[in-house]
Parts: C-alpha cells; sequence; structure tokens
C-alpha cells in the first residue's frame, strides 16, 4: 500500500475512534446519573457499557497508531497485525461486558429492585438510543470501507449498546403503564445476545490471525491479471499472506512455453509484478514456473491421457503443470483433491499407481498440491 493512502487510512481509523470516546463519554455520564437517581440497574450497566465502547476506541486507536510502526530486523514485514490483536481485544471486552450484565441482570431478577423513572431519564435514554444508533452506524461503515477489523468491532458494539438502552426504554414505558418490571428479564436476555456476539466476534478475528482462505474474487482476479499476458498458458497454487489489512504478499506458480529464455522470463515476471500490484494491491514476492511442452505433440497426447484418467476421479479438483521429459523419461505434474476426502493421501497414492501403469516406461511424478484458492 502506497504510504500516502496508509496514512490517510490510519487517520480515517483515529479520527473516528476520537468521535466514539467523545460520544460514549459524554453518554455515560448522562446514563450514570440517570440509572443512579432512578435506581434502575439496567440504565447503570448501560452506562458501563458506553464506558466499554469509549475503552474500545481507544484501543482501535493504540493498535493503529501501532500498527504504523516501521518494519525492523525482528519485523521485517511490519506491525500490520496488530489492528487484529486490537479487534481480539475489543471482542474480549465485548464478551466480558455480556456476561458482567447477565450477572447483574440475574441478581436483579433474584433481589429486584423497584425503579423510579422519571420524563427527564426517559427522554434522555431515548436520545441516547438514537445517538447509539447513528455512531454504531456510522463506526461500523467506516470500519467496512477502510478495512479495519477493529472499527467493525467497535461499530457492532455500539449497536448493541442502542438495543440495550432502547430495551430499557422499553422496560421502563411497561413499567410507568403497567407497573410491571421486567427490566431484569429484559437484561437478562439481552445479555446473552451480547455473549453471542462477542463469541462470534472473537472466533472471526482468530480466524484472521489463523490464516484465512484468499477471497474468491481477488483470487480470480489476480490470477485473470496473470493469464492477461500472452506467454502465459495458466497461473496456479495463488497464496497471498495478509500482514495486516492493507499489506498483502503474494506468490505464485505461472505455465510458460519451455522455450523462453532466462531473461524473457525475468522481463515477464517484472511485469506481472507491476501489473498486480497496481491493480490488486499485491506484491508478488515469488513467481515460480511449470514449463509447458511445445517441441513434441506427443506430449500433448499424454497429457490429454493422463488429464482423462486423473479428472475422472470426482474429488480431483485440479491437474496442472504436466510436463514430459522424454530423455529422462520423466512425466511430472500436480493434482489438487478436495478436503472433503477423509484420506487425501490413500486417494493420491492410487492416482500415482493408476497414472505409472498408463504410462509404462516413465518415472511419474505427482505432487499433491493443497486447495488453497479459487
Amino acid at each position: 500500500m502506497e504510504p500516502t493512502a496508509e496514512k490517510s487510512r490510519n487517520n480515517v481509523i483515529i479520527r473516528t475512534s476520537i468521535i466514539g470516546i467523545i460520544a460514549n463519554v459524554f453518554l455515560a455520564g448522562f446514563k450514570a446519573a440517570v440509572g443512579l437517581l432512578s435506581q434502575s440497574i439496567a440504565v447503570v450497566l448501560d452506562a458501563v457499557n458506553n464506558l466499554s465502547d469509549a475503552l474500545s476506541s481507544l484501543i482501535t486507536i493504540v493498535g493503529t497508531h501501532l500498527s504504523q510502526k516501521a518494519p525492523d530486523k525482528k519485523h521485517p514485514l511490519g506491525y500490520g497485525r496488530i489492528e487484529y490483536l486490537s479487534a481480539v481485544v475489543i471482542s474480549v471486552i465485548v464478551l466480558y461486558a455480556g456476561i458482567t450484565s447477565f450477572t447483574e441482570s440475574v441478581k436483579n431478577i433474584i433481589d429486584p429492585q423497584t425503579p423510579d423513572y422519571s420524563v427527564t431519564a426517559l427522554v434522555i435514554i431515548g436520545a441516547a438510543v438514537v445517538v447509539k444508533i447513528l455512531l454504531g452506524t456510522y463506526v461500523k461503515r467506516t470500519g467496512k470501507s477502510v478495512d479495519s477489523d477493529a472499527l467493525v468491532a467497535s461499530g457492532s458494539d455500539a449497536l448493541f449498546d442502542s438495543v440495550i438502552s432502547a430495551s430499557t426504554l422499553v422496560a421502563a414505558v411497561i413499567y410507568l403503564t403497567v407497573g410491571l418490571s421486567l427490566e431484569a428479564w429484559l437484561g437478562a436476555i439481552i445479555s446473552l445476545v451480547i455473549i453471542k456476539s462477542g463469541i462470534e466476534m472473537l472466533r472471526d478475528t482468530i480466524s484472521e490471525i489463523l490464516g484465512e482462505r484468499v477471497d474468491a474474487e481477488l483470487a480470480k482476479s489476480v490470477k485473470s491479471c496473470i493469464t492477461s499476458f500472452p506467454d502465459v498458458n495458466g497461473a496456479y497454487d495463488l497464496v497471498i499472506h495478509n500482514y495486516g489489512p492493507e499489506q498483502l504478499l503474494g506468490s505464485v506458480h505461472i505455465e510458460l512455453p519451455d522455450t523462453m529464455t532466462a531473461e524473457r522470463i525475468f522481463e515477464l515476471e517484472n511485469a506481472i509484478t507491476k501489473k498486480v500490484y497496481c491493480e490488486h494491491g499485491v506484491y508478488m514476492t515469488g513467481i515460480s514456473v511449470y514449463p509447458m511442452n511445445t517441441k513434441n505433440d506427443e506430449a500433448f497426447r499424454m497429457q490429454t491421457q493422463a488429464a482423462e484418467l486423473v479428472m475422472s476421479y470426482a474429488d480431483v479438483l485440479q491437474m496442472h503443470g504436466f510436463y514430459v521429459d522424454f530423455e529422462q523419461k520423466t512425466m511430472k505434474f500436480d493434482i489438487i483433491i478436495s478436503f472433503d476426502v477423509k484420506d487425501r493421501k490413500a486417494l493420491y497414492s492410487e492416482i500415482a499407481a493408476k497414472v505409472a501403469e498408463l504410462f509404462p516406461g516413465y518415472a511419474v511424478e505427482i505432487s499433491l498440491d493443497i486447495d488453497i484458492s479459487d
């Protein structure tokens, strides 16, 4: 990512987070006062949730600032992944807030306290609902636009809080009209929803840290970009590593005619690297080559035979990189077997044995590739 664009993105994240801190601190103050005066545990918990939102925004700012740290010897690819750690911390805060809220709600169910709502209190709670919906929507939308998991998590947290505030308002209206206090029960139900959301947010962020499958559209676009060069017959085994939301490093195998010189291959690799980066923001750190037989028509016939056999297996997703060395009597190609197969190695061994039977006299070398990208 270009330095100017990265700086602009980080400024957006920090500015949005500061807006969130200011809004949440004000809301927390008003709600705490209303909750204490009306003796409403739900409103007090709502105020605590606002403080947790402010803390989430602060963590986002710190994480964004640390992610800008320049690469060094220990971390030569930079600190971009700190943003994911920030999202983990925020998810834990959401989960903690949900558990705390549930605990307090259960206590209030067992030992209920009679709330004392006033018109002023209800107006403040209603205004808080509107503010939190607007704030949550704004923060979440901004997070998606700049690809910030931390901002998305903060925005989701704010929207959850708006539901809490709205439920508190509904409970207050019910109490004032029919004299039935339901806020503790509503608090318990909402707390369970927040706990579930916190677990899902934590799960999704950890999944990204572990390394997820490359986005299908990105993978297809990058491969299409690479194969747009006339000499490239195919692009395979695309791997894209994520070192932060905006720092993508990739590697790929390309199939080229076996007549190309090293100089021409070098020029082609440079051109591919430049085009992929300019169009998709992925820096290709490695481009390996599969040679393609062009000097012997027999190779094409053999490839067709091998493909018919290999692809007759429904669980084989792809065959590529086929090459025959007639002097050395060797045949090489790669296959991709679906992850749905319980014993991929057993199926691989079966296929290798049948290909060897089909081409006696040739040393068959089949590589079992991983289904990494679409």
